[in-house]
């Protein structure tokens, strides 16, 4: 049996389907990372929203790439909106005050790849989207956290841009895998160069 293309340090199903979609060969070994204490440690370090998505992404890769010899490849997003990064939510109500402080404004949604190669870094890319929500309803909001459930907690910002949370924003700039979770084409670009996939 071969050995993959490439390790992904994910447990995030949209990565791991872009991925495979694309035909790219992978094993899924999700980096488990106390991801709340980082960033705490690097919020407290004054680091920027893009740069601790880009801290994150590297920490996820190194960890999986000490026990795997080849390309693991570690992500992470961080969302901003004025200054103030986003994390997941916990619960609806969380989710439901997110999505009610972003409503009507633009945000930032940082993508962050990292590529590592015998536990070393050997690329990296953040990808910066810009996207306005539209000013929803609390009735739209109530109805729209009612039909996705549970797929609110599981992406900062409370939306999946390929699902019913197209319908929250009234403007999108940006790359629109990178806003699902990769840099795809830019990945693909690299395993190329890597050798890892037919050029």
């Amino acid at each position: 049996m071969s050995e993959p293309v490439l390790v992904l340090a994910s447990a995030s199903k949209t990565r791991a389907g872009l991925l495979r979609a694309a035909g790219v060969d992978i094993h899924v070994d999700p980096a488990h990372v106390d991801e709340d204490a980082v960033k705490t440690a690097l919020r407290a370090q004054g680091l920027s929203p893009r740069d601790q998505a880009d801290a994150l992404a590297e920490l996820k890769a190194l960890k999986i790439g000490a026990r795997h010899p080849g390309l693991v490849l570690g992500c992470d997003q961080i969302l901003a909106c004025d200054g103030r990064a986003f994390d997941k939510a916990e619960t609806r109500s969380q989710a439901r005050a997110n999505l009610q402080m972003l409503r009507g404004r633009r945000h930032e949604l940082h993508s962050a790849a990292v590529l590592a190669r015998n536990g070393a870094p050997v690329w990296r890319h953040i990808a910066t989207a810009r996207l306005t929500m539209r000013a929803f309803s609390d009735g739209f909001l109530d109805a729209y956290l009612d039909d996705v459930g549970d797929a609110a907690l599981s992406c900062v910002g409370g939306y999946q841009l390929e699902g019913l949370g197209a319908q929250l924003f009234s403007s999108v700039q940006g790359d629109y895998f990178a806003i699902l979770g990769l840099p795809l084409l830019e990945l693909l670009d690299v395993l190329r160069e890597q050798g890892a996939l037919t050029a």
